[in-house]
């Protein structure tokens, strides 16, 4: 059976959402091998980097069973569209151009902030969710919240900036708030179905 124009176009950006997390990965990496000192900060960098690599399988899985199936019907995330595919591609070339030329580390956390605060994560929750369920898409946004909290405490160990810090707090408490009313409000929606 030929594919559809919807399954397509859903396969392209699902691709296009994977390399969002390779190329994001990849600057994980690059921070990793630019400060191998202390090894606690190394560290860091290899965890954030591995934990890009997890949502990069799971979108790959993803489109492995589309690919194995050319009538497999998968809810599209409304926020992955192609225009919001390529600012945020955008938005990572210009990340990985700087720091390839080397940043310092405050620089360097910074550009985290910029990428886990960006709507790059955002894109990838909601992909998620819609291909694999509310939990993963839960699973997904603690790990977030989880390597925001290390991020806060780096920045706060290896720096000495007080505004990237309290900007790192802020979007912590921002995600925590966000999982927190997503939680919320799942008990209601399952009671109405109930009535």
């Amino acid at each position: 059976m030929p594919t559809t124009h919807s399954a397509l176009r859903l396969r392209r950006l699902i691709e296009a959402a994977m390399e969002l997390e390779r190329r994001t990965m990849q600057l994980y990496c690059l921070f990793e091998s630019q400060f191998p000192e202390p090894s606690e900060l190394r560290t860091f960098w290899f965890d954030m980097a591995q934990h890009e690599s997890r949502h990069f399988g799971a979108l790959a899985f993803v489109s492995g069973l589309l690919e194995s199936s050319s009538v497999r019907r998968l809810p599209l995330a409304p926020s992955l569209t192609a225009p919001r595919i390529r600012h945020l591609r955008g938005v990572l070339n210009a990340c990985l151009k700087e720091a390839g030329r080397g940043v310092t580390i405050e620089r360097a956390f910074e550009i985290a902030l910029d990428i886990e605060g960006s709507e790059i994560e955002d894109v990838v929750l909601d992909l998620l969710e819609a291909l694999k369920g509310e939990a993963e898409r839960e699973r997904a946004a603690k790990l977030l919240i989880h390597d925001l909290g290390d991020l806060s405490y780096m920045i706060e160990k290896y720096t000495r900036d007080h505004a990237l810090l309290e900007r790192a707090d802020e979007l912590l408490e921002h995600r925590v708030d966000r999982l927190r009313i997503a939680k919320s409000a799942k008990p209601r929606s399952l009671h109405a179905v109930r009535k």
